[in-house]
């Protein structure tokens, strides 16, 4: 398939940015969000046997996280947070004639944050991320692949900043029908002891995660989707102390509602607005999500 003799592909290829994911900051294995939690629908719609083409990403997304979880599953109106994270991303696909029906990406992925919580508020921006990704098509209506990225341990400042290094890997999906996609991947994060001066040392707990979107297509422009995402965090634990952090285990379940809009060929906005369902040791999710992306 050759972009240039199928020009509506281009339509469609406007959904497929291989996702980066919403990092998990801090002194704990606690995260503000469901890792790859800012996917959209066809995320996973990867072509075969193309030109070379590249894309530019914009992700937003806000949670006004009013109330959090204990190590019950109680939710409790205190100690949440008004975050506010972005991710700018450039990602190049390409595919090889020596390597044929197989398409290939390589992401380059700068992300940003700001925070208000308990009377402080700070921003700046965070770790880089890259990595590749391949993907082959079983049949003409499905994709099935992988992806993998490394995250640096620094950002701009400490309240940005994991600390250790971390790769984010994961399976990737996709099937189309006529008027109705699913899509979607399940992986896990794993990271690197954690070292900060003059304090202990920490083994940051694996992430395990899973992110479905399932999307009508009611029209060439528009298609409204539905996006479950769920997340579970093992324990940190502490090298120095041989012990695990008490409640560093966390655990959410979201369900949220969105739309596609494809403003152009080249051109599409997505957005959605996603709510716990249920979850443990972490702030509630009540966010929303912003991406636009460019084809070239």
């Amino acid at each position: 398939m050759r972009l240039t003799e199928k020009p509506e592909r281009l339509r469609s290829l406007l959904r497929l940015v291989i996702p980066g994911v919403v990092l998990v900051y801090a002194s704990s294995a606690r995260a503000a969000d469901v890792t790859l939690g800012i996917i959209g629908p066809h995320e996973y719609d990867l072509p075969v046997d193309f030109k070379p083409f590249n894309v530019l990403v914009q992700y937003g997304d806000g949670n006004a996280a009013g109330s959090t979880y204990n190590s019950l599953g109680q939710r409790q109106a205190r100690g949440g947070s008004h975050t506010w994270a972005g991710m700018t991303k450039y990602v190049h696909f390409r595919s090889f004639e020596a390597i044929p029906h197989v398409g290939f990406a390589f992401e380059l992925i700068q992300s940003e944050s700001y925070s208000l919580a308990n009377g402080t508020d700070y921003g700046g921006l965070g770790p880089t991320i890259v990595g590749p990704a391949a993907w082959f098509k079983p049949n003409a209506n499905s994709t099935f692949g992988i992806q993998t990225f490394m995250q640096t341990p620094v950002g701009t400042r400490d309240a940005t900043s994991p600390n250790y290094w971390s790769n984010i890997s994961s399976f990737i999906f996709d099937y189309e029908w006529k008027h109705f996609s699913f899509d979607g991947d399940a992986g896990t994060v794993v990271g690197s002891t954690k070292h900060v001066k003059n304090a202990h040392s920490y083994s940051p707990g694996v992430v395990f995660y899973t992110n479905l979107r399932f999307s009508w297509k009611a029209t060439k422009k528009l298609e409204p989707f539905v996006a479950f995402d769920w997340q579970n965090v093992t324990g940190t634990y502490d090298n120095s102390a041989k012990r695990y952090l008490d409640d560093s285990n966390s655990r959410e379940t979201t369900l949220g509602l969105g739309l596609m809009y494809n403003v152009s060929q080249h051109f599409s906005i997505t957005g959605r607005y996603s709510h716990s369902l249920e979850a443990r040791n972490t702030p509630e999710t009540n966010a929303y999500y912003v991406k636009l992306v460019y084809l070239w």
